[in-house]
């Protein structure tokens, strides 16, 4: 028998007994995977109002479906995200759909999480308070 094979085979009888010695490994928990996205059928939560004044403007300015910044008559500003792939298949998957932002701020400013998406078949729009994981449907 080689050095190297009486010395792997040793090095593998060494790590055997450490296992039995020390028990067995402690492993974490694997992590729970994300939970599915949930779409309703109406909106009641929180934001909802919020949601529909907002589409409300985004109808008065056509819908747009460039991504860029819009004033909005007070002076403030809110982002059109331009096309939502829908890519996980949450909502219908006919139709094609744009996102919108719910709250205005200072043209530039970071982007929160509510948006609305809108299909721009159907006219069927959603709240997603929470970027995409939760959809509420608004009109």
């Amino acid at each position: 028998m080689s050095i190297a094979r009486s010395l792997h085979l040793l090095l593998g009888a060494l790590a055997l007994v450490a296992g039995l010695l020390v028990g067995p490994a402690v492993v974490a928990p694997a992590a729970a995977p994300p939970a599915a996205a949930a779409v309703y059928p109406s909106c009641t939560i929180s934001g909802c109002s919020a949601a529909r004044t907002a589409l409300t403007g985004w109808k008065q300015l056509g819908l747009p479906t460039t991504r860029a910044w819009y004033a909005w008559p007070y002076g403030q500003y809110n982002f059109a995200g331009g096309r939502h792939g829908n890519y996980e298949g949450q909502l219908p998957t006919s139709g094609t759909y744009h996102e919108y932002d719910v709250y205005p701020r200072p043209r530039g400013a970071a982007r929160d999480a509510h948006r609305i998406v809108v299909n721009r078949s159907t006219g069927a729009a959603w709240y997603t308070p929470d970027h995409y994981t939760d959809f509420y449907r608004i009109a």
